[in-house]
């Protein structure tokens, strides 16, 4: 990358600069022309200059070439004007000074939108390549690096740059033309006014920037103390769980405090240098108008300088500051935008850098034959300790090979070296005929498959996730209608002119080659099939029944979910377990239900209509009070509230009343002992409105069946139902899009799979309920044909940022069904099932070597003892290759293995 930013600039935007230099040479003819249109106002439509009676005519809007008396002894005229009154005079002066006023504004209004462009498309650029470089990083490189501070340089640090970029070269030319333009019209007015006015712009121009030096080594320090500061509080989020075990808090909030005073103090004393610098500035600039209006004043008494011409370089000192001062500004950003170009571009100039796979990616990548031969390779860290010394061995890429090894064996580095993750100090790592420095990402990426230990996933589904390792590169483009078409194609001219990828993010990236399928259908089978191999199938079909279906995409599989609903009901009565499920009727009150669902007898689509905002809704507050039912809530509410506080008057915070009472949080109860006791003293109905609203709202998550507290009868249950019944009409007539209705009949598209085969809710105190009701799930989508399309629903569970919502067996799963996907000619497993119990790890280990058994697996074991299937076995220790065997003749030597299996 370019280490100067103006030259960075001008490589990729020479042609956009040079069109609005253009624009700003045209400008500055008619910039010149407003500043002299004011004193010929004045001169010649005011005072009346050249003629004789009101009534005579003189010619108006001659054109003579600037300073052509003073250079050639003579005027030169280029047009002789047209002759009009004084009254005309005036008039066509002053259109004419509105009309320059407007081609002023057109000019200003050009340039800068061009500017503006140009910037936003450099910035884009730069964050662009800053990115591109970041994914070509080397492991190591991106382990030194904080990912809240890398992604606070390239968000935060370059935004700066993409103002400055659009005013690189135009600014200057800009407001430097309009400068030297009104010093050049001031001076052909005075002389001396003009060489006063131009030695105290020289004051500014050179004193101002020297006294800004300080200030943008302070604005270094600034920027690196609050990235610094960014990648610290990265660093709290990612280490909360350490800092809540060993009570670290305060020493953290000390820490920050520290950080937050440094900075505190440098921004501190730029504001007092700033304002300093921006007073005498604003001094220096004031000064010239006293000097004009003393001096000038002087001279026009004494008759040297006309009225017109002093009040036309008064007006024209005015519009002097402000391209000054802006130009001042202007070379401070520079100077900053320069400092913060550096500091950037320090940050992505590695040693290394991996070539793109992007610079021909339809090019076919060969399949990876012949053998792996390591010689003498040597892998130092950055302190130079040798992870890996004189590693040497053969073997045929289609070996399954066990690697064991202590902690500090090196293990895990030789799995990196062999995937070319990282790159090795010394010696050679071939694969077939190729240096594998030779081979490109593109090939690395495709045909050898690496899970590491503590696999990463992005924020998106599981689907998303396994297809991952088959999203190289575009397959099919979009199916664009035509305005679509002419959007993608905007675009896509857009984004070449910015340098950036000129791939659709919305074509079909999905390489089902590389996965053995041909289609999408085949994909999704091929995709269940690797879960089953990694025994996750079970956890996704649980996911699936929690999850909710797309009706409009898969309206069969919601009938076939309708047929489940009615032969569970009929399995039920059959096998004498009716009164496990109490279903929903728009009838009845369902007792195993909570009183809010009661009410809506629906899901809720819109969020204003969630359970723990029920009540707050308009149109069910309107109905609770219409019918009087908002009092009995907020009594029922007072009821709940005074037996949880007694209930939990002398239990701790944890207990696990807290959790089958859910209605109060532990923090909570002191604020509704207050409560109660205002509403034993003045009664629930005389209580603050905000009072009366926090018990309406307790009643709503309460179970009559499960709380058992005795609150709802047979009144109170005709009561909600009636309230039910108009809630339901007037919700479907005003908003019938924010609740799915419960209907025996229609699938329920808000709630999920389980929620409508039950149609119900279990009853409470019924032993082993749910273990039988899930049997007989299982059994009626077996016999439906529509488990795969329960799995198929459960593939688009959200993992959360960093996987984070599934457990950590269950990542390091799925990144084996990942790997697996693509069917890599060589697998490295790389202690992948450490977190794993021994049985689980048993079992993944027998399916991912029947899986992979037509390809290579290099299997980096956490325990010595998973080697024992494997044909060869290699034991590292302190970085050395000490054994190399069949693991049952290893296991009889007195040797490193022996050693290990003892200690395990």
């Amino acid at each position: 990358m370019e280490r100067n930013i103006f030259k960075y600039v001008w490589r990729f935007s020479r042609r956009e600069q040079l069109v609005l230099l253009a624009w700003v040479a045209a400008s500055l003819p008619f910039y010149f022309l407003s500043l002299d249109l004011p004193k010929q106002i004045v001169n010649q439509g005011i005072q009346g200059d050249g003629f004789e009676t009101a009534e005579s005519a003189n010619p108006i809007g001659v054109i003579r070439v600037p300073l052509s008396e003073t250079l050639t002894g003579e005027s030169i005229v280029l047009f002789s004007g047209v002759p009009a009154d004084q009254q005309a005079t005036l008039l066509i002066l002053s259109f004419m000074f509105l009309f320059l006023v407007c081609v002023n504004g057109g000019f200003r209004f050009v340039i800068n939108t061009g500017k503006g462009r140009m910037g936003e498309r450099m910035l884009r650029r730069l964050r662009y390549e800053l990115s591109d470089r970041l994914l070509r990083f080397r492991l190591p490189q991106i382990r030194r690096m904080k990912p809240a501070e890398v992604a606070t340089m390239i968000k935060d640090e370059v935004e700066p740059l993409g103002g400055f970029i659009g005013d690189a070269f135009i600014t200057p030319a800009f407001l430097g033309g309009q400068a030297i333009t009104a010093m050049v019209f001031i001076m052909v007015q005075s002389f001396w006014l003009g060489l006063i006015a131009g030695i105290i712009v020289l004051v500014q121009a050179i004193l101002i920037p020297r006294l800004r030096v300080p200030i943008l080594e302070l604005g270094r320090q600034r920027q690196l103390t609050a990235r610094l500061l960014a990648g610290r509080i990265g660093e709290v989020i990612e280490g909360a769980g350490e800092i809540h075990a060993n009570d670290t808090s305060n020493y953290e909030r000390a820490e920050l405090t520290s950080r937050l005073g440094r900075i505190f103090d440098i921004r501190f004393e730029i504001y007092q240098r700033k304002f300093f610098v921006k007073f005498l500035n604003t001094f220096l600039s004031q000064l010239t108008p006293f000097i004009f209006y003393a001096g000038g004043g002087l001279l026009a008494l004494s008759g040297r300088l006309d009225i017109g011409a002093l009040v036309a370089v008064i007006a024209a000192y005015r519009d002097l500051p402000g391209p000054v001062k802006e130009l001042i500004d202007w070379d401070q950003r520079r100077a900053d935008v320069q400092i913060k170009y550096d500091q950037v571009i320090e940050q992505f100039q590695p040693t290394e850098i991996v070539e793109p796979s992007y610079q021909d990616p339809d090019s076919p990548v060969a399949p990876l034959e012949g053998e792996i031969k390591l010689s003498s390779v040597t892998l130092l860290d950055d302190g130079a300790n040798k992870l890996l010394d004189g590693v040497s061995f053969e073997t045929p890429i289609k070996e399954h090979i066990a690697v064991v090894g202590g902690a500090s064996s090196g293990k895990d580095s030789l799995g990196e070296v062999i995937a070319g993750l990282v790159q090795r100090s010394s010696g050679s790592v071939e694969i077939g005929e190729h240096r594998i420095e030779d081979l490109t990402q593109a090939v690395l990426g495709r045909r050898i498959g690496y899970v590491a230990p503590d696999a990463y996933f992005f924020s998106r589904s599981i689907k998303e996730n396994l297809l991952y390792s088959l999203t190289h590169r575009p397959i099919h483009v979009a199916d664009y209608d035509k305005e679509a078409a002419d959007a993608a194609a905007h675009r896509l001219a857009e984004s070449q002119r910015a340098a950036n990828s000129s791939f659709d993010i919305n074509d079909d990236w999905i390489d089902y080659e590389a996965a053995g399928v041909t289609n999408a259908a085949e994909l999704t089978k091929r995709v269940l099939s690797v879960l089953e191999c990694v025994a996750l199938s079970d956890d996704i079909y649980r996911f699936g029944l929690d999850g909710a279906l797309d009706v409009e995409r898969r309206p069969e599989v919601a009938d076939g979910i309708l047929a489940a609903r009615h032969r569970m009901a009929e399995r039920l009565a059959e096998q004498g377990h009716g009164d496990l499920v109490e279903l929903f009727d728009i009838a009845e009150y369902n007792r195993n239900a909570t009183l809010g669902e009661n009410l809506l007898f629906g899901t809720a689509r819109d969020p204003a209509f969630a359970a723990d905002v029920l009540v707050d809704h308009p149109v069910v507050r309107e109905e609770l009070k219409a019918s009087g039912l908002d009092k009995h809530l907020v009594e029922k509410g007072l009821s709940i509230a005074q037996t949880m506080v007694e209930i939990f008057a002398d239990l701790p915070a944890g207990h696990p009343f807290f959790d089958q009472f859910s209605f109060i949080d532990a923090d909570d109860l002191p604020e509704f002992r207050l409560i109660i006791a205002r509403a034993e003293n003045v009664g629930a109905a005389a209580l603050p409105e905000a009072e009366r609203n926090r018990l309406l709202r307790l009643p709503i998550s309460y179970i009559e069946a499960r709380h058992r507290l005795s609150l709802i009868d047979d009144t109170f249950e005709q009561e909600v139902l009636a309230v039910r019944k108009r809630l339901r009409e007037r919700i479907m007539k005003e908003a019938p899009d924010s609740v799915a209705f419960y209907d025996s009949e229609r699938y329920n598209a808000a709630a999920s799979i389980i929620d409508n085969i039950l149609f119900g809710r279990l009853i409470y105190g019924r032993a082993q309920s749910e273990e039988t009701i899930n049997g007989y799930v299982t059994e009626i989508l077996e016999e439906l044909d529509l488990s795969d399309a329960v799995r198929e629903i459960g593939l688009e569970y959200q993992v959360g940022i960093g996987g984070k919502r599934l457990s950590a067996t269950r990542r390091q799963k799925l990144a084996l069904a990942r790997a697996l996907l693509k069917r890599p000619d060589l697998l490295i497993v790389s202690e992948a099932t450490a977190v794993m119990d021994g049985a689980t790890r048993s079992e993944l280990l027998q399916n991912v070597r029947e899986e992979a058994r037509d390809e290579g697996l290099i299997w980096i074991v956490e325990r010595p003892s998973m080697a024992a299937g494997f044909p060869r076995v290699l034991v590292l220790e302190d970085g050395r290759l000490v054994d190399d065997g069949v693991y049952a003749e290893l296991e009889e030597q007195q040797g490193a293995l022996k050693e290990l299996l003892t200690a395990d």
